[in-house]
């Protein structure tokens, strides 16, 4: 697409464009659509590289996450009462963590590791009936404090998928991802708004029910879109001890939520 038809198309504005595309499937409009929201994917690919192992390239992040413009673009019904950006967002990380997660790119020893670490801790904070320090949760690894720390660090990358997961409350139109259940669209299917108002009460239960820390950075990081770094100056740590705390985080989170989605979904 050139300049040209770029700017042409961008007089006429974006809801005309897309009952357009909606009824005409137009390739050029396609290819507006995709020109204008490919900031929007290298967006999502930098959140997403953050914590990533080096091997990892941000230009293959940006590559994946335009497949997933590409199919939200297609897919993408303004009645539902969603906007495009948050839908967008949703369909583009989808894509960058289903390619990520084709590729097996975390090593199977981290995988089973980070799969322990989060079972420790449910089975302990559901015995104690609260939530657990690093030290019962590193004497329950038979480990040190010091080596759960190490171990964190490794891990880190691996957390940055979980509250993307998409979530499937019935056919392909109902689907959603974690952090999407915290806004409801009006015009949603009203049996399955429902469903989606427990899973948003119970995610905002479950955030709430983290310690402190851990619970700012979840709020800095998924909801004010601050990075590592920022967090880290935020509340005065460093960006490594961020990283620990997001993925204690996300461990409790997966826990309880997996127990949530269970009851709920399925």
């Amino acid at each position: 697409m050139n300049n040209k038809e770029f700017n042409e198309l961008d007089k006429i504005g974006e809801d005309k464009l897309w009952d357009r595309y909606i009824e005409q499937k137009e390739m050029l409009i396609r290819d507006y659509f995709v020109v204008k929201y490919a900031p929007l994917v290298k967006y999502v690919a930098g959140k997403v590289s953050m914590g990533m192992p080096q091997n990892i390239e941000f230009d293959d992040l940006v590559s994946y996450g335009v497949f997933g413009l590409i199919d939200a673009i297609s897919k993408f019904d303004p009645g539902r009462g969603i906007k495009f950006k948050t839908y967008a967002m949703t369909r583009i990380r989808g894509a960058i963590f289903d390619e990520l997660r084709s590729i097996d790119w975390i090593p199977r020893s981290i995988r089973q590791k980070a799969k322990q670490i989060e079972q420790a801790i449910t089975e302990l904070e559901n015995r104690l009936g609260r939530t657990v320090e690093d030290d019962e949760i590193a004497k329950d690894l038979g480990i040190s404090k010091d080596e759960f720390q190490t171990l964190l660090n490794k891990l880190s990358g691996t957390s940055m998928l979980s509250l993307n997961d998409i979530w499937y409350l019935g056919d392909e139109n109902d689907e959603l991802s974690i952090l999407e259940t915290l806004e409801a669209p009006p015009n949603m299917n009203p049996d399955v708004l429902i469903e989606k108002e427990e899973i948003r009460d119970f995610i905002i239960d479950a955030i709430k029910k983290l310690p402190d820390k851990e619970k700012k950075v979840i709020v800095l990081y998924y909801y004010e879109d601050l990075t590592l770094k920022e967090i880290g100056e935020v509340l005065e740590v460093t960006e490594s001890r961020v990283s620990q705390l997001h993925t204690k985080a996300i461990m409790r989170l997966r826990g309880r939520l997996g127990r949530i989605k269970s009851n709920i979904i399925g």
